[in-house]
């Protein structure tokens, strides 16, 4: 398979609570996958488009649980590097009055070890699309070299490049992620933040602001997640909001990677913006019906039929 849209960075094994509470008030998890780049890679493979992930996952039963999954789901694993001198990074969710938190075991994780020698170079040269993570970046030094040089390949053959800055303070500084995000938004073509994560990175309060900052910046595209609310499409001198798809939300965990996902591979195929912003709030809508990242995110074949029967409405 030759990849259309090429991937970095770390898979994590989901243990996520069945019901409300704390992490150790007797709640029973329920085992699946994270990883913000790897949700995404589901997210492309099952809303049609092709898809390789580049990591380092270790030897041991969670790293093969990834590779299974993967291959299940049509994700391309030939870039997967496999390790047996470090562990696969696992976590936690528990939900507490609707919202999450977050218990990692990441540490010197094998992803968080990778270098920039794994990196498939005629393969980032040939994708239609390169889309990183500011999580990447953030996990370590070594980690923050690979991305950095899969995005310099990438602007040197012209690759469309997409960034999704998907900012946890808990990784790195507040200022130093701010630093290199800031950095790294000019050599984007789609960049793909939540409007939180905007509002604590550039200090400013109305989605309209915080679109005109990242275009002066240097970026050509702006989709602004925007939760709930649904997300705005800034565009050259076009800016329009776009509504949610109506649902009954229980988990929106993997929301945001499977909106980036669906709406890169409705992209290559074509479509125009504004289509690929219904495709993938379609998706991301969906995606929170149900427990954990991946097992809700829908397929295609979902997707599509939602859409034709909210335009039946």
């Amino acid at each position: 398979m030759n990849p259309e849209i090429i991937t970095l960075g770390e898979p994590l094994i989901e243990f996520s609570a069945s019901t409300e509470g704390d992490l150790c008030d007797g709640n029973v998890f329920v085992q699946g996958f994270g990883g913000d780049t790897s949700n995404f890679a589901v997210s492309v493979a099952r809303s049609g488009g092709k898809v390789r992930y580049i990591t380092s996952i270790g030897t041991d039963p969670f790293g093969r649980a990834l590779m299974a999954l993967w291959k299940k789901e049509g994700v391309d694993v030939a870039a997967v590097d496999q390790t047996d001198q470090y562990k696969t990074g696992i976590y936690f969710i528990s939900r507490n009055n609707g919202k999450h938190e977050f218990t990692y075991f990441r540490k010197n994780s094998a992803a968080s070890r990778m270098t920039p020698e794994i990196l498939p170079v005629d393969a980032i040269r040939n994708a239609k699309i390169f889309h990183l993570s500011g999580i990447t970046q953030g996990i370590s030094i070594s980690a923050c070299d690979t991305s950095s040089k899969a995005l310099a390949i990438a602007n040197e053959s012209k690759t469309l490049v997409s960034y999704d800055p998907n900012l946890r303070t808990d990784l790195w500084d507040l200022d130093r992620a701010r630093a290199m995000i800031h950095a790294t938004v000019p050599k984007t073509d789609i960049f793909f933040p939540s409007f939180d994560d905007a509002c604590l990175l550039t200090g400013l309060k109305t989605p309209e602001d915080i679109t005109d900052f990242y275009l002066t910046l240097g970026t050509k595209t702006i989709v602004l997640k925007l939760g709930e609310k649904g997300a705005l499409l800034a565009h050259g001198m076009k800016m329009d909001y776009f509504d949610p798809y109506p649902v009954e939300p229980v988990d929106a965990s993997g929301a945001g990677d499977t909106f980036c996902g669906a709406f890169l591979a409705e992209n290559v195929t074509g479509s125009s913006l504004d289509d690929c912003m219904r495709f993938a709030g379609t998706a991301a809508a969906l995606s929170t019906t149900g427990i954990g990242c991946v097992a809700p995110i829908p397929t295609r074949e979902k997707i599509v039929y939602a859409m034709e029967k909210l335009n039946r409405r």
